[in-house]
């Protein structure tokens, strides 16, 4: 883009309801305008909260955005008192321990301290701060140089986005490159700096396009500096301090909502494959009935299944796909083979695409309602090229503008006929909106935020606002369908605001390699901070050559142990690019049964997952975490290797997860993180076993077909379930006898070696797996132990009653201690299993 960029630079203080400053949200602010330049600009800066800021740099010709992505919060400052002090041409706000000084002595400066820290933990560019830049503005603030910076939604490996450029935008990048490609599939302006000394997040509500750059650019005169530059309108920012990256994070969820609720069932092992559903002969149906019982065979568990989009392509030329048909060929009963899947256990999530391309049935009747973007260059429905049938092909047609009542009415229709058909989830895909001009005209029927000045020009109010109103329409026709059961709309796209419909995302179209499940972990890491929480990745790559037998086990063993699960594929065929190949489990006879094994333990980890899930939904807390969580007083967690987040990671605060990401080796390299010198240490859940020092770098050996590094904290353990599939509690519409109750618990514990004067305690949660409105039980394991003994109890505190009676508790292999019950309660030695220890609380 061209630069015009304009630096207002003598500003007054504005009167508001008669009071310098003003007074309509009886909370400490400044509010400032400009009196050079042809137009002017209005600046304010406001106290939220504790830690929480407000900033707004607009103009007639700059206007706020006309649909921010997340509405303006309530000021509460919980208690505290603010204080201010003034002079002529500066403001010093003091709420809590943070205190922000607003300087218009020249462009506006915000400062912001930390009580007990010299340093400023946010501070403004001097003499360029708020700039104006042709139809967009650009902020530019100080650049700490060696420090970590996270965000951003979804950015190409490592974790840390320091000294690197972005585009902030969404496309549709098939194959990408997971070190280089950029943008991806998420458009989420939140940036976090995080240094020991404490943190500090800046988010934009702006759906328009636009860059960040982290550091990337170098300047004599201006010096190291961060620049977020927006194409269209002004700039609402947030500002948010915290002593952790989780601070921040929790500060964020309260501004743009909290991860939803997530059924149960889909923490399963999910499949797919764009085959099935595109096959002709065999019918797609039987093909797909042929694969259920392939799993049967193989003794492999599976809880859904993502059905492409072939399931609607037109039967004759040309075979494109046509959104809310169905191909009755491939599936001549739908409703018939939907119910068939359901027998089997395993639920159906159906691809669904934003856009219509013009040889639809109702092409015709959506352009004359109006339900596309209108190009300002023809007066008529805009239109685009879009993908409509093989790899790369494509075809003319229109998206969906969900600003239009006609077309936001359609596609919730169409939600809503597919989930009475018996359809359980719906996969929002293709949802990038990659339009090819910032002047269509919206229709905006239903926004009233649109006003005169505003425009209806897509550019201004975001080609992302679709991926969002697109995620409410689908979730509010499940919702409306069955209001007591907790929707699940799969994205791939998403901004701030997507993420309150939308239940789960992924990766998108990664591509099979060492390096593509490496740096996924990276992608991983940025996601959970940007609150996309229940996230993973297609096991294997959705693109590329088929895995080799050690990657594809190895990329399992891996991926069993994110938030979502799932093993889904589109390998461009040479001979049939509309077809592709699959990946299936038991592709490599040599390795099927480890890699069933994988899956079983998968679904025995699903209570702790679950558990996971459960505090993320209420406390914004990732399941997936850096491994410097909780251990920012470590300063090796500082080091470039250790911020780089590629090869390691915690999954909850009990598990550590390594990874090996070369072919033929079997050593990992990983840092144990210390929390000081009372620190317990980590033991190896692989063997040989050992117990081992936190604060070093360990290389821990990891042969493939036996797992990937696991270590677990010491005195931390994890809630555990059958290895099979279990039907929820509350859910009870589609029996199957593939899937038995869920009336079994165990918890796996990691005790100290030998005797601990620390009594340690464990804690989960647990509902019944589908309702919409949450009624959860916590329960807590608490335990001693001794040389000879562990001593225990579990209390329960909650409404929901599991069907599980008993509790066994799990030693690690070769921990021969007897355990005791401290409330009474009998415990009885029961098996042995894998080596370990077990005893059953009746």
């Amino acid at each position: 883009m061209p630069q015009h960029e304009y630096t207002p630079q003598q500003y007054i203080p504005i009167q508001v309801n008669g009071h310098v400053g003003g007074t309509e949200h009886r909370a400490p602010n400044v509010q400032l305008e400009s009196t050079d330049g042809d137009t002017s600009f209005q600046f304010t800066f406001e106290a939220i909260r504790p830690g929480l800021f407000r900033t707004t740099f607009s103009s007639k010709t700059h206007p706020l955005p006309p649909h921010p992505s997340c509405s303006r919060p309530v000021v509460d400052f919980g208690g505290l008192k603010p204080t201010t002090q003034s002079t002529a041409s500066q403001k010093t706000i003091e709420v809590g321990d943070v205190t922000a000084t607003v300087d218009w002595s020249g462009p506006p400066l915000v400062t912001l301290q930390s009580a007990g820290q010299e340093k400023a933990i946010h501070r403004d560019l001097d003499f360029r701060s708020y700039c104006v830049d042709s139809t967009g503005i650009a902020h530019y603030t100080r650049y700490k140089r060696d420090t970590l910076h996270v965000g951003l939604g979804e950015k190409a490996a490592p974790m840390n986005l320091s000294n690197r450029h972005f585009v902030l935008s969404a496309t549709d990048c098939f194959g990408y490159d997971v070190y280089r490609t950029d943008p991806l599939y998420k458009h989420i302006p939140l940036l976090i700096n995080a240094t020991p000394d404490g943190c500090v997040g800046i988010f934009s509500t702006s759906h328009s396009r636009g860059t960040y750059s982290i550091g990337a650019e170098i300047d004599g005169l201006w010096g190291h500096f961060k620049v977020y530059r927006q194409d269209y309108g002004g700039l609402e920012e947030y500002l948010m301090v915290g002593k952790t990256i989780q601070d921040v994070v929790r500060t964020y969820a309260d501004l743009v909502g909290y991860p939803k609720l997530v059924p149960r069932w889909a923490f399963g092992y999910i499949a797919g494959g764009m085959k099935y559903s595109m096959l002709d002969e065999p019918r797609a149906s039987e093909a797909l009935m042929d694969f259920a019982t392939k799993l049967k065979t193989h003794d492999i568990p599976c809880s859904a299944f993502q059905m492409s989009s072939g399931y609607t392509v037109a039967e004759t030329e040309p075979k494109t796909r046509n959104v809310f048909t169905w191909n009755k060929h491939r599936f001549p009963d739908p409703e018939g083979f939907v119910a068939k899947y359901h027998e089997e256990g395993i639920r159906i999530i159906a691809n669904v695409k934003p856009y219509v391309l013009a040889n639809h049935p109702e092409y015709d009747k959506l352009v004359s309602s109006s339900a596309f973007f209108t190009d300002p260059r023809t007066k008529k429905s805009g239109i685009a090229r879009l993908w409509s049938a093989g790899g790369g092909e494509s075809g003319e047609g229109g998206h969906i503008d969900f600003t239009s009542k006609a077309g936001f009415q359609w596609w919730y229709e169409g939600v809503k006929a597919l989930r009475k058909c018996g359809i359980e989830g719906i996969w929002n895909d293709n949802n990038e909106y990659t339009i090819p001009d910032d002047n269509w005209q919206l229709a905006l029927n239903d926004i009233d935020q649109a006003t005169a000045e505003t425009g209806k020009a897509i550019g201004l109010w975001g080609r992302s606002l679709h991926t969002e109103l697109m995620g409410q329409s689908s979730h509010d026709a499940l919702v409306d369908l069955e209001p007591e059961i907790r929707p699940f709309v799969l994205t791939r796209s998403a901004t701030a605001g997507t993420m309150r419909y939308a239940a789960s995302s992924w990766s998108g179209d990664n591509v099979t390699s060492w390096p593509g499940m490496k740096g996924a972990n990276s992608l991983a890491l940025n996601a959970g901070i940007s609150l996309l929480q229940c996230y993973g990745h297609d096991i294997g790559g959705f693109e590329g050559p088929q895995p080799s037998p050690e990657l594809l086990l190895r990329w399992i063993q891996h991926g069993i142990y994110s938030p979502r699960f799932a093993i889904n594929c589109f390998k461009t065929d040479e001979n049939d690019n509309t077809i592709g190949g699959v990946i299936e489990p038991w592709m490599y006879p040599e390795i099927t049964p480890l890699i069933r094994d994988t899956i079983k333990r998968r679904y025995e980890i699903i209570p702790y997952l679950y558990s996971l899930m459960l505090q993320s939904h209420m406390t914004a807390l990732p399941p997936q975490r850096w491994i410097g969580h909780g251990y920012e007083s470590d300063p090796e967690v500082w080091t470039p290797e250790v911020m780089a987040g590629e090869t390691q990671y915690w999954l909850g605060d009990t598990i550590l997860v390594g990874g090996v990401y070369e072919p033929g080796n079997t050593t990992a390299r990983m840092y144990l993180p210390t929390k000081g010198p009372e620190d317990l240490g980590y033991l190896n859940l692989n063997e040989p076993h050992q117990y081992l020092p936190a604060g070093q770098w360990v290389d821990i050996n990891s042969e493939w077909k036996d797992s990937i590094p696991l270590l677990a904290r010491v005195g931390e353990a994890i809630a555990v379930g059958k290895n099979l599939q279990t039907r929820s509690t509350g859910d009870h519409r589609f029996p199957s006898p593939n899937a038995v109750e869920d009336d079994y618990r165990a918890v796996e514990i990691f005790p100290p070696k030998g005797a601990s004067n620390k009594e340690h305690s464990y804690v989960w949660y647990e509902d019944d797996g589908i309702s919409s409105k949450l009624s959860m039980s916590t329960f807590t394991l608490t335990w001693s132990s001794t040389v000879e003994s562990i001593t225990a109890k579990v209390e329960k505190a909650g409404e929901y009653v599991p069907l599980w009676k008993d509790l066994e508790i799990v030693l690690p292999v070769g921990d021969k201690r007897s355990v005791i019950m401290s409330n009474g309660s009998s415990c009885q030695r029961v098996r042995d299993s894998r080596g370990r220890t077990v005893f059953r609380i009746v």
